[in-house]
C-alpha cells in the first residue's frame, strides 16, 4: 500500500484525481500508518472498523489510479498527452504498476472473505485456486496465500492479460480480472503505440 501511495508523487499534476497533488497520497498514508498501527502483526482479528479503512484505502488507490489512467488514455486519443517518449513511458509505467498493487489488494482483501476470515478459516471455498492448492504436495503443511501470491497474481494477469497459473473460481474473481486486465491492455496498448510514434 505504501509502494501505490508513494507512486502517486511522480505523476504529473493533469493526471492528478485532487489538487495540491500532495494531498490525496497524505490522505492515504495517514489511513495506512492507522491501519499498521491497529494492526502491526498478523491480520487475524476480527475489526469492523480495521476492515472499512483497508476497504477505504483500497478504494481511494483505486479511484485515483482510475481518474490518472482515464485522464491519460483521453489526452493520448486527443494529442495532448505525450509529447515526449520519456515521461510518457514513465508516467504510462507508474500507473501501470499502481494498477498491479491496486489489484493485488483487491485480490487479497476479498479471496475467501478477506485476510482476517482466511487466517480463521471460516470461508471454505476459496475464489483463486494456487498452484499449492491443487497440488499440496508441493507446499508446507497448512500453506496459505499472502499478499505477495496476491501481488505475483495481478503481475501476471496484467502483463499476460490472462491467468496463468492461478485460477479464478468466482465470478468476482473472473470479473475482476477481465477488467484489470482491461485496463492494463489500453493503457501498455496506448503509450507505448504513442511512444513508438514519438521515437521515430
Amino acid at each position: 500500500m505504501a509502494v501505490a501511495v508513494a507512486l502517486q508523487f511522480p505523476l504529473p499534476d493533469r493526471l492528478v484525481l485532487l489538487r495540491p497533488a500532495w494531498l490525496l497520497p497524505a490522505l492515504e498514508g495517514l489511513l495506512l500508518l492507522g491501519l499498521v498501527m491497529a494492526n502491526p502483526r498478523r491480520i487475524n482479528r476480527e475489526s469492523r472498523a480495521i476492515r472499512l479503512a483497508s476497504l477505504t484505502l483500497a478504494a481511494l488507490l483505486s479511484l485515483a489510479n482510475a481518474w490518472s489512467v482515464a485522464r491519460l488514455v483521453t489526452g493520448l486519443v486527443q494529442g495532448t498527452e505525450g509529447n515526449a517518449a520519456g515521461p510518457l513511458l514513465v508516467t504510462g509505467g507508474v500507473i501501470w504498476l499502481t494498477n498491479v498493487i491496486v489489484f493485488a489488494l483487491w485480490y487479497w482483501e476479498f479471496d475467501r472473505g478477506g485476510p482476517v476470515a482466511r487466517a480463521n478459516a471460516t470461508h471454505i471455498y476459496p475464489d483463486f485456486q494456487f498452484v499449492q492448492m491443487a497440488s499440496p504436495q508441493l507446499a508446507p503443511p497448512g500453506w496459505e496465500p499472502a499478499f505477495g501470491d496476491y501481488l505475483y497474481l495481478s503481475f501476471t494477469n496484467a502483463a499476460a492479460f490472462s491467468p496463468t497459473d492461478v485460477m479464478p473460481l468466482s465470478r468476482w474473481a473472473k470479473m475482476g480480472m477481465t477488467v484489470q486486465a482491461a485496463i492494463s491492455i489500453v493503457t501498455v496498448a496506448l503509450v507505448v503505440a504513442r511512444a513508438v510514434n514519438i521515437l521515430r
